[in-house]
């Protein structure tokens, strides 16, 4: 919090690393009011000193009013906001005369919300909502340990066919090993139980496990279960990707995931350049089960990329005129661009789990001819989205503006991107292949020749 001149002159430091909101002049213009610590605090205009005061309200609240308000609230935003002036040809004035009694006839604020969306939906477009926190504080969340094992019953309890790495139990004090069969928890079988209901509430707590190794010893591990391995979940599932690229090439492609269309996706995606596609004769993105958001151009910036120079530098040749062309390919991108380059084939695979901006980049990587797509239509639901606060706190999502392929003139909105290559994975994981995966590579290694 920093106090300086009206001309920029005499800045000095108030509280030094304190954040200051919701800063306010008073009435008779000698004081500030501000938020520090969650604390209303005064401070005199001409002084330094803040003076920090309790501060107690109370409000009656007449819900049917709310609800009221909120459902009118909301409506309008819609309303006056929606991406399609004709509401995909839906009558929004009627829409409202028809559930508004429905959804204030709700006992709680959960069902008003659902009936709301159910209102919402009948627009029958993407990237809506009404959502709002109504869960009662003193509602205990109730959550299953989980030890970052596949595991399978058997007669004597459940055996660990599969460990995830950087889990539980996969750390040093609580290692467990494929072919170990859990015989019990806190002291209870697992024999004819449903093992998870035995882990229900012990996430981050000391559990003890009686464990019979593959070879029949018996020991006991201190483990601590977590609430969630989805990270760790994902990073196994691009690894086994990435060595299938691998073996289905015969080391001669890499392969690079995106997670999200996010920067941080964005800056590994960069590094994974270097790191999957070095001396690689070309690249597989993978746009698979990736939830969108807004990166698709600065993707395509780095794809995109032609050579129209090449450089040779001193001590490279002994004659420039005869032996220039042996460096044909080469170009300083790392010194002359932005961003990071790919200038080789790249073949990119999508499925019905690509959504919103994976879906843009989809259909960019198609129609601007930067290689083939393979996989299954996108999901279809590309708008962009904005919205608004209600007077509860709760947000109402609001699409603003379409999305069309300028090669096609189609509507990404309920318009996937269709692969040139439409092919289906079986559904079993389990099978330790990727057909969509084998085709992809297939096909770029045909380009890459």
């Amino acid at each position: 919090f920093k106090k300086v001149k009206w001309n920029g002159e005499k800045m000095e430091t108030i509280f030094p690393k304190t954040y200051v909101g919701g800063l306010s002049l008073s009435s008779d213009k000698k004081s500030f009011y501000f938020l520090k610590r969650g604390r209303i605090n005064k401070m005199p205009v001409k002084g330094k000193k803040a003076t920090g005061f309790s501060y107690v309200a109370k409000m009656d609240i007449n819900h049917k009013q709310e609800m009221e308000q909120i459902f009118e609230e909301a409506w309008r935003i819609i309303n006056d906001g929606f991406y399609d002036p004709n509401f995909h040809g839906k009558d929004w004035n009627k829409l409202r005369d028809q559930y508004k009694p429905i959804a204030l006839s709700a006992s709680t604020i959960q069902d008003f919300r659902e009936i709301y969306n159910e209102l919402l939906g009948q627009l029958n477009a993407s990237h809506m909502g009404l959502r709002g926190s109504s869960t009662p504080e003193s509602l205990q969340r109730e959550r299953t340990g989980i030890l970052g094992t596949e595991l399978l019953q058997v007669a004597n309890g459940v055996k660990i066919t599969k460990v995830i790495p950087n889990t539980p139990a996969d750390r040093t004090a609580s290692q467990l090993n494929v072919g170990d069969i859990i015989t019990a928890v806190n002291g209870e079988t697992t024999v004819n139980q449903n093992f998870h209901t035995l882990m229900l509430g012990t996430t981050n707590e000391r559990v003890m496990l009686n464990i019979t190794a593959a070879n029949g010893e018996n020991r006991e591990v201190i483990i601590r279960p977590t609430y969630s391995i989805r990270g760790q979940l994902y990073e196994m599932w691009v690894k086994e990707r990435k060595a299938m690229t691998e073996k289905y090439s015969n080391g001669k492609l890499g392969y690079i995931h995106i997670q999200g269309m996010n920067w941080n996706s964005f800056e590994r995606f960069e590094r994974e350049l270097t790191a999957s596609g070095l001396g690689k004769k070309g690249i597989v993105i993978d746009v698979r089960y990736n939830g969108g958001g807004w990166t698709t151009d600065m993707l395509m910036a780095v794809l995109n990329v032609k050579q129209h120079s090449y450089t040779v530098p001193r001590g490279a040749v002994k004659s420039l005129e005869k032996e220039n062309k042996k460096y044909k390919e080469h170009y300083p991108y790392g010194e002359r661009l932005p961003l990071a380059s790919w200038t080789k084939p790249a073949i990119t695979l999508c499925n019905q789990n690509s959504y919103s901006n994976a879906e843009i980049f989809s259909h960019a990587f198609k129609t601007l001819d930067r290689g083939t797509l393979v996989g299954m239509p996108t999901f279809g639901a590309v708008i962009s989205t904005g919205g608004g606060g209600l007077i509860d706190g709760s947000y109402i999502r609001r699409p603003f503006r379409a999305w069309y392929v300028k090669a096609t003139g189609e509507n990404m909105e309920h318009g996937p991107a269709v692969p040139d290559v439409l092919l289906e994975n079986a559904p079993d994981y389990r099978t330790g292949k990727d057909a969509q995966l084998e085709k992809a590579v297939e096909l770029l290694l045909k380009e890459s020749k």
